[in-house]
Parts: C-alpha cells; sequence; structure tokens
C-alpha cells in the first residue's frame, strides 16, 4: 500500500499527464478540422461525409470539454461518436460494401443506439447522488427566479 503522500503525488501526476493528453488531444482535433475545412475549399465542395467527419471532431471538442469542465467523461459521448463514425463509413463505402456488411454495419449501429437508449433511461430512473443534488440546485435557483 502506498503511503498517503506518495498516493497523493501519484494522482496528481496522472491528473497532469491526464490534461496534458487532453489538450493534445484538442490540438489535434482542431487542426484535423482545419485541413479538412481547406480540403473542402480546394475542391470547392461539400458531401455528406465532409460534414459527417466535421461533426465527428466537434464532438471530440466537446467530449473533451466536458472532461476538462467536469472531470467526468459520460459514456453516451464515445457511443455517439461510434455511430457516427459508422454512418460516415457506410455513406463513403456504401459503393465497395457487400449486402452482409451493410447489414453488419448497420445491425451495430442499432446496437449502439439501444445501448444509449438503455443508458440514458438508467440514468433517468436511477440518478446519482450528484446528479440529484446538481437537480435540486437548480430547481432552488428557478424558484427564486420566480419570486
Amino acid at each position: 500500500m502506498l503511503h498517503p503522500r506518495a498516493a497523493n503525488y501519484s494522482r496528481r501526476i496522472l491528473y497532469y499527464f491526464e490534461g496534458v493528453g487532453l489538450i493534445v488531444i484538442a490540438i489535434a482535433t482542431v487542426y484535423a478540422g482545419y485541413q479538412e475545412t481547406m480540403l473542402m475549399i480546394n475542391n470547392a465542395r461539400v458531401t455528406l461525409a465532409d460534414l459527417l467527419l466535421m461533426f465527428l471532431y466537434l464532438e471530440i471538442l466537446t467530449m473533451v470539454g466536458l472532461y476538462f469542465g467536469s472531470g467526468k467523461l459520460p459514456v453516451r459521448f464515445p457511443l455517439y461518436i461510434a455511430m457516427v463514425a459508422m454512418a460516415r463509413y457506410v455513406v463513403v463505402d456504401i459503393k465497395e460494401m457487400d449486402n452482409t456488411r451493410l447489414l453488419g454495419v448497420s445491425a451495430a449501429i442499432v446496437l449502439i443506439a439501444l445501448a444509449v437508449l438503455v443508458i440514458r433511461y438508467g440514468h433517468v430512473r436511477y440518478p446519482y447522488l450528484e446528479d440529484l443534488e446538481d437537480l435540486k440546485k437548480a430547481t432552488s435557483i428557478q424558484n427564486n427566479l420566480r419570486d
């Protein structure tokens, strides 16, 4: 077992590397979005695949921002990203896909969507204690504003 001081120091180091990693991900995502935008401008054309890719970049930036803001990462966000990525895969490669692969990817999208629904239902039905406290604070603020 680690000494409390060593454990605290280890947590700080991990927190630092986590922050650096998130900053690197954010910078790389912004740069990739810039490259994609320049490509669309140079081609003078925007396709659905381009828009879905830009949406993926925005979702990644949102996920990084949420993590920096709250220190938590909702499981739903990576699932949303996976669904959009698979939809983009279908849009881009539909001509080369055989029926089996198309059905497999479509089934995967449906399964991920069902997983999001189950997670969302569980979160609403069985909220975390912190969420209940936040809801109470928000309700009291709304009540104060009405008065």
